[in-house]
């Protein structure tokens, strides 16, 4: 299971104020933490914390790698601050993201392709988020399809199958794994699939327990990437237990440590 840390976005106040005195030490100690408790990948977004998005991803990205070797998520919905990123990004990165909107498509697969970066694609376009299985699962195979005509392979594309708030749209549960499964069968190799996991909570009073039990759901379904907080212990504890018992780790006593400490070599 790959951890995409989420904690670096000037939507959270420690970052947005750490972006605004450009304070070095904030966003340096959030990504050696977050490595710490498990990430693989840390997220990077500006969010409303900048008027000049692409200077300030670029000082992000520069700030981070002073301090970690990591894998970064460049996350803006503007093509200019996402290759901002991508120019100063040490190791491979992945954008986030697109959707199936031509334009969109149009304006980031060949950012991807120039930068040799993964991609996540959501399954929703210029007309919303289809209500449907068939509807996401057709966004998600033009996003694959678009991917691959740029020179990516299936693998360089994290599929997700977009995740809303369990408060405001309890009814698509039920859609969103089945096209998670829909989403493993496109190609072969498959395409990566990814969830932005804390949308599904948002506006909830027990968030952890709702984040926990959804992601583990998701994991039986065949999500194998998931942007979250590594920070929640039990949530970590929560997708490494499911990952032994779907067979996809060898079961020792101390299977939890044993699995911290491989994840640190990776």
């Amino acid at each position: 299971m790959l951890v995409i840390g989420e904690r670096i976005n000037g939507m959270f106040k420690d970052v947005k104020n750490a972006i605004k005195t450009q304070n070095k030490g904030v966003i340096q100690d959030l990504a050696r933490r977050e490595l710490a408790a498990g990430a693989n990948v840390l997220d990077v977004n500006v969010g409303p914390a900048s008027a000049v998005p692409a200077d300030t991803m670029k000082w992000l990205v520069e700030t981070i790698q002073e301090a970690v070797d990591a894998r970064l998520a460049i996350d803006s919905p503007k093509p200019a601050v996402v290759e901002a990123g991508l120019k100063v990004c040490k190791n491979k990165a992945i954008i986030n993201s697109t959707d199936g909107n031509p334009e969109k498509l149009k304006a980031l697969m060949p950012l991807a392709a120039e930068y040799k970066a993964g991609i996540i694609g959501l399954a929703m376009d210029e007309k919303g988020i289809p209500s449907e299985v068939q509807g996401r699962t057709e966004i998600g195979f033009k996003i694959l399809a678009a991917a691959m005509e740029v020179g990516l392979e299936p693998t360089d594309v994290h599929l997700d199958p977009v995740v809303l708030p369990v408060k405001f749209s309890q009814d698509q549960f039920p859609a969103t794994l089945e096209t998670v499964r829909q989403f493993t069968m496109l190609s072969d190799p498959a395409p990566r699939i990814v969830v932005g996991l804390s949308n599904v909570s948002q506006g909830c009073v027990d968030r952890e327990i709702v984040n926990r039990i959804y992601l583990i759901m998701l994991m039986t379904c065949g999500v194998n990437e998931a942007i979250m907080d590594p920070f929640d212990k039990h949530l970590m504890d929560a997708m490494i237990t499911t990952e032994l018992l779907l067979n996809k780790q060898i079961y020792c006593d101390s299977y939890i440590e044993a699995y911290m400490k491989s994840q640190a070599r990776c």
